[in-house]
């Protein structure tokens, strides 16, 4: 075995351990160690091992090698501290969630911990490469250790399988969620499958395809002469379980479980488990199963179809961005104090509402449509996302490490942000009672919802399939005025009723009485 392959094979072996502890910390939860189990385990490690090794074997040379290994090193790092520190898998979806951070969000996963783990497990082993001297042999020789060194990657593959073929055909069969957490090669996988679908990503001022082309408001229905003004606010990481109004136990809800002029909808499932996902998605007509990344481009959604048909369409922002929903329709951005008056410094999602009579003013004719997309409950700085005065429940995690905190004091800084988004909702529709003579209605819906440390698992972002549903089970308000046709009493089986993101967008058409084939009553029919 030449240098080259020796440096190789020592440096799966630290991949496969020092860089794999969550991933067999997930694996012991399946397969509790015990010395009957010893052999499994080494099977397992065998066939990490062997699969970087192969990976790193096959690919490297004289000019490949050592940007290869700081590669594997310093991306194994990085996500090695994510996933220990949250239990969070790194695929596709999630790299696509961290492309999109902004610096502020960036900002609040800073921590100490994160720059040992960056250092000690990325910096400091990507240094070691750097500096030491391989010495190549001609390239004759190198050949046949490349040859030699794959058929004994394949060798220990195949020996770590075959002793324990049945082991492994039910791992693969029944877990297939743990072996998400291989690291590195499996965030560089996912990291290619990325970049392969950002390469392919419209860019540009493309024209969307038109949707819903024989949409129509329907002059015909009752009051159908008075202007609607219609608010809808975009949840953040609220999850259905710990809101009041859907019968949690806690008072999270304090202002709007008062009113009788609203409804929870108690089934509601969320596209995907990450903002960049959800979002697009449930303004998109095609449902999860039909949604990719490129449609919120290449197709029209609610907005744009709105817009077609007269709506004044309005989006505020007080998140990282509308994710493409927006590009079509007049975007405000809220994250600052330059336009948001309410910071401290955290700017406020209550800042939102300031001027909106201005706009309201502007557009004298026309239905009006208000996008208000909320910070909400994002985490893991769950703390910050309320004032002082809406410190409730104590005490509370004041720091992003989770892992630090007691589950007590991480749902109780959790439930005080949503108390926050109850005082936010209960706002809106205060401002909303000030226009009687208009058709008014508010509709909020979360984007997704959030792991709080059960099984060690907490934020969001999981492959769906595999996602627990405390963050795929959202929470969702209607609120009509006096004046809309359509009241709370009318929607008491549609609130029971099992429905998902797939209905937003059909909700939004019915809620400005917009008829197309495409569309039945979205989330208002039971």
């Amino acid at each position: 075995m030449t240098p080259q392959y020796r440096l190789i094979a020592l440096f799966s072996l630290a991949f496969a351990g020092l860089y794999n502890a969550v991933f067999f910390n997930q694996f012991a939860r399946v397969y509790p160690f015990s010395v009957d189990a010893l052999s499994f385990y080494i099977a397992i490690f065998g066939l990490i091992w062997a699969a970087h090794a192969l990976i790193l074997g096959l690919l490297s040379s004289r000019y490949s090698l050592k940007p290869l290994l700081v590669l594997f090193a310093l991306t194994g790092g990085a996500c090695a501290y994510f996933m220990a520190t949250y239990g969070v898998v790194i695929d596709a979806a999630m790299i696509d969630s961290l492309a999109a951070t902004d610096g502020a969000e960036a900002a609040g996963l800073m921590s100490v911990k994160m720059l040992a783990y960056n250092l000690g497990l990325g910096a400091l082993p990507a240094w070691l490469i750097v500096t030491r001297t391989v010495r190549f042999r001609t390239t004759l020789v190198e050949l046949r250790a490349k040859f030699l060194f794959t058929a004994l990657t394949l060798a220990v593959a195949g020996l770590s399988i075959g002793s324990h073929s049945a082991d492994f055909a039910s791992f693969f069969r029944e877990h297939k969620t743990v072996r998400y957490y291989t690291n590195p090669i499996g965030p560089l996988y996912a990291a290619i499958a990325w970049a392969r679908d950002q390469s392919t990503r419209p860019r540009g001022n493309m024209i969307a395809s038109a949707v819903s082309t024989d949409a129509i408001i329907d002059e015909h229905a009752e009051h159908g002469a008075d202007r609607e003004l219609i608010v809808m606010i975009v949840g953040e990481t609220a999850r259905a379980d710990h809101f009041e109004l859907n019968g949690y136990a806690r008072a999270t809800n304090p202002r709007l479980s008062g009113r009788d002029d609203l409804v929870s909808f108690h089934q509601i499932s969320s596209c995907g488990t990450s903002t960049a996902v959800s979002v697009p998605c449930m303004f998109s007509p095609d449902t999860r199963s039909e949604f990719d990344g490129d449609s919120i481009y290449l197709r029209e959604n609610a907005l744009d179809v709105l817009t077609r048909l007269g709506v004044n369409v309005l989006w505020r922002d007080n998140n990282s961005s509308s994710k493409g929903v927006a590009k079509r329709v007049r975007y405000e951005d809220f994250r600052s104090p330059e336009r948001n008056p309410v910071c401290d410094p955290e700017c406020r999602d209550v800042g939102m509402l300031d001027g909106l009579d201005r706009y309201v003013e502007e557009h004298p004719t026309g239905d009006i449509l208000i996008v208000l997309h909320q910070m909400g409950n994002h985490g893991p700085e769950y703390f910050k996302r309320y004032p002082a005065a809406f410190e409730h429940f104590t005490p509370t995690c004041q720091t992003n490490q989770l892992g630090d905190c007691s589950r007590e004091a991480i749902i109780n800084a959790y439930d005080n942000a949503l108390r926050y988004t109850d005082h936010f909702i209960a706002e809106s529709i205060d401002w909303l009672e000030g226009y009687p003579s208009f058709e008014t209605a508010l509709l909020y819906v979360s984007d997704h919802g959030e792991s709080l440390g059960e099984n060690g698992l907490y934020l969001h972002g999981m492959p769906y399939t595999f996602a627990p549903e405390s963050q795929t089970q959202v929470p969702a308000i209607l609120w009509t005025g006096a004046r809309y046709d359509l009241q709370a009493g009318d929607l008491v089986a549609a609130a029971d009723a099992a429905h998902s993101h797939d209905q937003v967008y059909c909700t939004l058409l019915t809620l400005f009485e917009v008829a197309t084939h495409e569309c039945g009553r979205g989330l208002l029919s039971p």
